[in-house]
């Protein structure tokens, strides 16, 4: 991908990824948790446990080959980010949840995240490079440095002007969006030569995950009598990840080109899949599962 990219723009892009959410953010967003418990434990419960479960259980299913699995296992590890804002207030789900969510996800991957991927390296034991690989403490550390320091960032500049944060706030996300595309791009263009044993690879498998997320981020909510606000946004919350966070660690933590592809793959095939989810729920008729949650 170009060692200029590699160790100096995908970190710059995904630090204003980060910091763009940090913006949106403030301490009453952590609070939330204590005032909806249910909904939030619901949903980081199926995010941090049964996705990665899911996950494994789809790549040994497929037996895919050891790189990609390990890379699917990063992906289902990412927390997810604020396209998932986006997708919950397009089709009204409860926004201040998902903020929550990615809130609470985003320090929580910190150590989640590190223990998934290095239960996927122990387990497939990719070929990557001529060392041994692994998010070690050093690594660790520079993960909690490109997840949560931009984060934390923001939320300061908005507590230092809140009318600032909301100015900067729809040109910061377009710039995100745009990163997230140009990462994306960035990605399949470095793997070019392999690109379609890739896409054949690991297509069928993103679209199922994404799938999966998607509907077990609103079914166990529903089940569990979370309102069907907040379960939308949880759907969402679980089904989009931050194939931003989960490239980068590839490339530049974990230092694999290769590895970052599912992610990659995932980054294209999730809107397509989330919007036809979205405009399916906004369709059809809300069931008399549970009473409305009262939104924060």
């Amino acid at each position: 991908m170009g060692t200029v990219l590699t160790s100096v723009g995908l970190p710059v892009a995904l630090a204003v990824v980060m910091f763009g959410l940090g913006l949106s953010l403030t301490v009453a967003d952590f609070a939330r948790v204590a005032r909806e418990p249910r909904a939030v434990a619901v949903a980081l419960a199926t995010q941090l446990v049964l996705l990665p479960v899911v996950c494994f259980g789809l790549v040994v299913w497929f037996g895919l080959d050891p790189v990609l699995a390990v890379g699917m296992m990063l992906l289902a590890a990412s927390p997810g980010g604020t396209t998932a804002n986006l997708f919950s207030h397009l089709f009204r789900g409860d926004v201040a949840l998902n903020i929550t969510l990615t809130a609470v996800n985003s320090v929580l991957a910190v150590l989640t995240l590190p223990l998934v991927v290095n239960f996927a390296l122990g387990h497939f034991r990719p070929a990557i490079g001529n060392s041994a690989v692994g998010l070690e403490f050093g690594k660790v550390v520079q993960v909690f440095a490109i997840v949560l320091v931009p984060v934390v960032l923001g939320m300061l500049v908005r507590r230092w002007s809140g009318t600032f944060a909301d100015r900067a706030d729809r040109p910061v996300r377009i710039v995100s969006a745009v990163v997230l595309v140009a990462v994306i791009a960035g990605t399949l263009l470095a793997e070019r030569e392999n690109l379609g044993g890739y896409l054949a690879d690991t297509g069928l498998i993103a679209a199922l995950f994404c799938a999966c997320s998607l509907a077990a981020g609103y079914l166990l909510p529903r089940l569990l009598e979370v309102g069907r606000r907040q379960a939308i946004a949880s759907a969402f919350e679980v089904g989009i990840h931050n194939s931003t966070l989960a490239i980068t660690i590839a490339v530049t933590v974990i230092g694999s080109e290769r590895l970052a592809v599912p992610a990659a793959v995932y980054g294209i095939v999730m809107f397509p899949i989330a919007a036809a989810v979205g405009y399916a729920l906004s369709r059809s008729p809300a069931p008399a599962v549970a009473p409305e949650q009262p939104a924060a």
